[in-house]
């Protein structure tokens, strides 16, 4: 009978502790002051957890906290998501692209250059390396129809395709491949051009020649040809129409050899058959890039092996002037890979020894009439070297997004006070009935603090949730704003709008006032939109020209993310912080008292 009737009294402190005052309020300060230790602090856990539960599933005000909490994470994750991704995707092209180190020396060449390379590859640090020549040229197109056709400038690399591949993959970069199997062929659209290719194209684009013809082939970035070549909502791209498939087609490419003295010389054409079209992702060299093969560019620029005559003799018979040497072939640059576990620093290191161990070499050598630019002439830069112009403004502007956003931080801290703020002001009996009962300062401060972390991990969890889903289909929704709305989507939202309206007459009829102001804004807020849909008209979001990507980063940074998913917690806390401290201090006699 005692033990039941100890029972009975505990449940009526439960009561008491999480609903408010009942009838059975002095009973159970009564029964817990008959303790001859005071309140058990060991059941205080238990009702932190089942105060947290009531708090968070019977009031609107803390899931309000929630999503503020949620829409603040989800909000800094996203963007510097975005930023990071844009940031890791340059660099991963800028190692692919230009290689770990570049040797360069733009104008007169590196000559002796195949001698060099030797060296290079010698080095414990280097992997591959390869010769290139860089410049700018017009590139006369096959379209339109007629004798007027179009003229683009564009970068012209003229490469060794074998060894251009080892140091970048340039290989993966080739864009109209055939399908390995019935299967893929079927998954193309019947009018992907690559569903009637043979291998036979491919493998011209990567040696840079038609094999049938033996003329030279040429390699265009994707956007070059931009007139012809569309891009489609899954990101391939098609011909604007099978004649103009560009594979099919030849170009004419003009260069200008330019002189050690930088004087401009007579420019230079060749025809180049057209092998296959290459997508690298970043739209600035996929618009602007070509490639040709290296002893082309060279013979076009006069960069190729040439006798050297002696201009201040006398002429021969047949009016030539007499021959004193040869000139050596020279490459603009040479692009070297790095060894796995070596870094970019480290190789260059070892470039800049080796090639002034080259020069002194050519410089001693009496034999040798063109000697080699020196050291200081000829520029030996990582990928991040030659990019810092783009890396390092994206890399302040991801940290000042950092620093910005993470303002919402204070905001979740700010709206989460003035709620808790207000629930102790609300529980201010339960806090008092609470102490006077037996529990410690710490106690008390202990619920709002857990109910704060409760709010900042559901939150949290929430946002990353919110933010995983909008990157991992970033891409689809822009495509989605690119688009006029579709009438099913508008018309659904006016439906919406017409049932809160219905719902707004309701609650008037009821003499309602809050359901009534309810669902008026929301019967706005649903027209509005709907509104707002009939009259959008797609538009060009994330412009590739502006961005340098083709398309948006859609990879969610989780190091960030599980960094704001932490402080997200701690700010919550923290804003909880004030409010339980206020409730610890709060006098138990004084409590009761209060209306």
């Amino acid at each position: 009978m005692a033990r039941g009737n100890a029972q009975g009294k505990a449940t009526a402190f439960v009561r008491l502790g999480t609903c408010g005052i009942g009838e059975r309020r002095n009973a159970g300060i009564a029964r817990t002051r008959s303790r001859p230790h005071g309140y058990d602090e060991s059941t205080l856990g238990a009702y932190i957890q089942l105060l947290v539960r009531r708090y968070l599933s019977s009031r609107t005000i803390p899931l309000i906290a929630v999503a503020a909490v949620a829409l603040c994470v989800a909000l800094v994750v996203i963007v510097v998501s975005v930023m990071s991704g844009f940031l890791d995707n340059l660099r991963s092209s800028g190692r692919t692209l230009v290689s770990d180190v570049a040797v360069s020396c733009q104008i007169q060449g590196i000559p002796y250059y195949r001698e060099l390379i030797a060296d290079i590859e010698k080095l414990p640090g280097a992997a591959a390396a390869t010769p290139l020549v860089d410049t700018f040229g017009l590139i006369r197109m096959p379209y339109p129809d007629g004798p007027s056709k179009d003229v683009a400038t564009a970068q012209v690399w003229a490469i060794e395709p074998e060894s251009f591949s080892r140091v970048t993959e340039f290989d993966r970069t080739i864009w109209w491949k055939p399908a390995s199997s019935p299967a893929e062929a079927l998954a193309m659209g019947e009018d992907d051009p690559r569903r009637a290719m043979d291998a036979t194209q491919y493998e011209n684009a990567k040696v840079l020649r038609d094999r049938a013809t033996g003329k030279p082939g040429a390699l265009l970035g994707m956007h070059v040809s931009h007139r012809v070549n569309e891009r489609q909502r899954d990101g391939s791209y098609r011909p604007s129409s099978s004649s103009w498939w560009m594979p099919n087609h030849e170009i004419t490419v003009t260069l200008v050899p330019i002189s050690e003295k930088g004087t401009i010389s007579q420019s230079n054409s060749r025809v180049f058959k057209v092998v296959n079209e290459v997508v690298s992702g970043v739209f600035q060299v996929d618009r602007n890039r070509i490639f040709i093969p290296l002893k082309d560019g060279q013979e076009l620029l006069r960069l190729d092996e040439a006798p050297v005559v002696d201009t201040s003799a006398e002429p021969n018979a047949d009016g030539s002037y007499p021959v004193i040497g040869r000139s050596p072939a020279r490459a603009t640059q040479i692009l070297v890979r790095a060894k796995e576990g070596v870094t970019p620093q480290e190789l260059k290191a070892q470039i800049v020894d080796a090639y002034e161990q080259f020069w002194l070499q050519r410089a001693a050598d009496r034999t040798v009439s063109i000697k080699p630019p020196r050291p200081e002439s000829v520029s030996i830069m990582t990928w991040e070297q030659r990019l810092r112009d783009i890396i390092g403004p994206v890399e302040n502007e991801r940290q000042m997004m950092r620093i910005l956003f993470s303002i919402t931080y204070l905001v979740c801290a700010g709206l989460i006070l003035a709620i808790f703020w207000s629930i102790v002001s609300e529980k201010t009996r339960d806090i008092g009935i609470l102490r006077a009962a037996g529990a410690s300062r710490t106690g008390v401060m202990a619920i709002f603090l857990c109910y704060g972390l409760a709010i900042g991990v559901a939150g949290s969890l929430l946002g990353v949730g919110l933010a995983w889903l909008v990157i991992h289909n970033i891409n689809a929704i822009h495509a989605a704003i690119g688009n006029d709305a579709p009438a099913w989507l508008y018309a659904t939202f006016f439906m919406l709008a017409l049932g809160a309206l219905g719902l707004t007459v309701r609650a008037a009829l009821r003499s309602s006032a809050l359901g009534v102001l309810l669902w008026v804004v929301a019967t706005l807020a649903l027209a509005a939109i709907g509104t707002g849909l009939v009259f959008h008209r797609g538009f060009l979001m994330w412009d590739p020209a502006v961005y340098y990507f083709a398309s948006i980063p859609s990879q969610i940074d989780w190091v960030n993310a599980w960094i704001t998913f932490v402080a997200a917690i701690l700010f919550s806390v923290l804003g909880a912080a004030v409010p339980a401290a206020r409730a610890a201090d709060i006098d138990p006699v004084r409590a009761l008292r209060y209306e």
